[in-house]
């Protein structure tokens, strides 16, 4: 199968390694493991081999999979329908209506994407069925395992029933795979020790905070470093938001995530790092793996990683493919590093009095509606280019979701702008655009 045309679609040219065995892997009759650290590529990687499985003359769902968050499915959605094939995909998850993916169930798409729990909630009202399920795709399966999803996975298994082909995909290898996936003569894909130029693009350093409160060298160390993306990765939500508030206290651009915001917080936050509006975002685990967020020039553990999977994870946001990065450890006079460190890291002293970041070239404009009420990107882009009065490199990325839409605009003329298309109408209808908070 030829996949040119498809890769064009994502400015790639060839397929690296990995990906070309998962090409050769899994149209064979092997249920296949693939184990291959975050930002190699994986989504991709098995996306592409499942056409040769899908049969067009079949209009039930095919291909199922389950991921272990929300994000995770919205992002192998989106890369599904770039590649820009006649099937239908869709999503299902949690933190917005069910009624929405009712109505999309009504004609089932071919690959349907989805978190454990609305799966089982859409068998149970009858509303989904899987009884033509051939494949079974398991991506991050262990980070699915981990947050609990085990009785649900194993339910949603037993009414595939006629599964002949079971993906199971991981940043990290996995120690133990319960018997419920029913792996049969399985082949394993592991990149994990093959991607050296991972581990050497990646400069590992530690910040020792003797004589200073741990939040204030975070903010001394942001100030220094000041990257164009940068994630600090908390253990506890609490954590996370007191160093939001110390941020914002020091009039520091930022964003903040974690698993007790509402689903559309979650999602700006998001969308403000990906269009360059934050270079900060301040987060616990829940990002470190999933989630479709551009290339991390920097990470700063908080917090020390508890294990050596939970710093792979966290580490592998940066220094992506043949990118570089740096990792740095906060350090109080208590904490050791982590023995699993397969290096000392380089020190870094702090400065005295903080540097203030740069500020952020963009800001993001909130408009009021989405694809649900029928606006697309070619009717933002036409009211802000005609009425806006805005250059096309003024103008950045733009993402409409299911009711609402987010376009990264030139900080130094955003204000401008809506005070331009105030009143005006999109579709006719007058819809309300304000800056993003």
């Amino acid at each position: 199968m030829d996949y040119s045309s498809i890769l064009s679609k994502f400015n790639i040219t060839e397929l690296n390694k990995m990906q070309q065995s998962c090409i050769k892997a899994i149209p064979e009759s092997n249920d296949v493991i693939l184990i291959s650290p975050t930002g190699s590529g994986k989504t991709l990687g098995f996306l592409l081999p499942i056409l040769q499985l899908l049969n067009p003359e079949n209009k039930d769902i095919q291909i199922l999979i389950l991921v272990p968050s929300r994000e995770l499915a919205l992002q192998i959605e989106k890369v599904f329908k770039q590649m820009g094939t006649s099937y239908k995909a869709n999503s299902c998850y949690g933190g917005h209506s069910v009624r929405i993916e009712e109505n999309n169930l009504i004609i089932p798409p071919v690959v349907l994407i989805g978190t454990p729990g609305r799966i089982v909630q859409h068998i149970q009202q009858k509303s989904l069925v899987l009884k033509h399920v051939h494949t079974l795709v398991l991506d991050e399966f262990d980070k699915s395992l981990e947050f609990g999803y085990k009785t649900e996975m194993e339910y949603i298994v037993e009414q595939c029933k006629h599964l002949k082909k079971r993906i199971l995909t991981s940043a990290t290898a996995l120690k133990e795979i319960p018997a419920f996936v029913g792996l049969t003569n399985s082949i394993i894909i592991n990149y994990t020790t093959k991607h050296q130029e991972l581990k050497s693009a990646l400069v590992l350093k530690s910040v020792k905070t003797e004589g200073i409160d741990k939040v204030k060298a975070l903010v001394l160390l942001l100030g220094k470093i000041n990257t164009k993306a940068c994630i600090v990765f908390c253990n506890h939500r609490e954590a996370v938001n007191r160093i939001s508030n110390q941020l914002y206290n020091n009039r520091i651009e930022h964003s903040f995530y974690h698993g007790g915001l509402e689903q559309i917080d979650r999602e700006k936050a998001l969308i403000k790092l990906r269009n360059g509006s934050v270079s900060i975002l301040i987060t616990t685990d829940l990002a470190s793996r999933g989630l479709d967020i551009p290339e991390i020039e920097a990470i700063i553990h908080y917090h020390l990683p508890a294990t050596e999977e939970i710093m792979i994870h966290r580490n592998g946001r940066t220094a992506r493919m043949n990118a570089n990065g740096t990792a740095y450890f906060l350090l109080e006079p208590k904490d050791y590093l982590p023995k699993f460190l397969e290096k000392t890291p380089e020190e870094e002293t702090l400065p005295n009095k903080l540097i203030m970041p740069i500020p952020n070239e963009w800001k993001t404009l909130y408009i009021a509606a989405g694809k649900k009420d029928k606006i697309s990107k070619m009717d933002i882009v036409g009211i802000l280019l005609q009425k806006g009065e805005l250059h096309k490199d003024e103008l950045g990325k733009i993402e409409v979701l299911d009711h609402s839409a987010y376009v990264a605009i030139k900080a130094s003329k955003i204000v401008k702008t809506i005070q331009l298309i105030r009143g005006e109408k999109i579709k006719n209808r007058k819809i309300r655009m304000e800056i993003a908070t």
